[in-house]
């Protein structure tokens, strides 16, 4: 059973991945809480605890800027990794603007279903 302090938003967003101030992979943001988010990406280089990066950029003609954040990573899968924002390091604009940014540009998951239906 899963306890979560705060909701989870699903959503797409890419995003490069970062140890030690290096890029390593990239991939997609799919959901993220207050406390977290879970990457999509084949990276599997990063170990349980260790601190990464996530470096994104909101795709809208006025926001220029990249946003990065320092988490930890908190589980590992053959599908990405979990991890959980530190404390530090992270300004209090950028996690809730990605919460409201995932929550306005959601697709419904029958999207993507319709999408694969009609390329397969």
């Amino acid at each position: 059973m899963e306890h979560r302090l705060s909701k989870r938003v699903p959503g797409r967003l890419g995003s490069l991945l970062y140890k030690r101030g290096m890029p390593v992979a990239t991939g997609q943001i799919r959901d993220a809480s207050r406390s977290g988010l879970f990457l999509a990406t084949e990276y599997a280089g990063a170990d349980i605890d260790e601190t990464v990066e996530l470096e994104f950029r909101f795709p809208k003609r006025d926001e220029r800027s990249f946003r990065r954040l320092v988490a930890r990573v908190v589980r590992k899968t053959d599908k990405g990794l979990g991890v959980e924002f530190e404390s530090a390091g992270n300004d209090t604009f950028t996690i809730p603007y990605l919460l409201k940014w995932l929550q306005q540009h959601h697709l419904p998951s029958a999207y993507f279903s319709v999408l694969r239906q009609h390329f397969n």
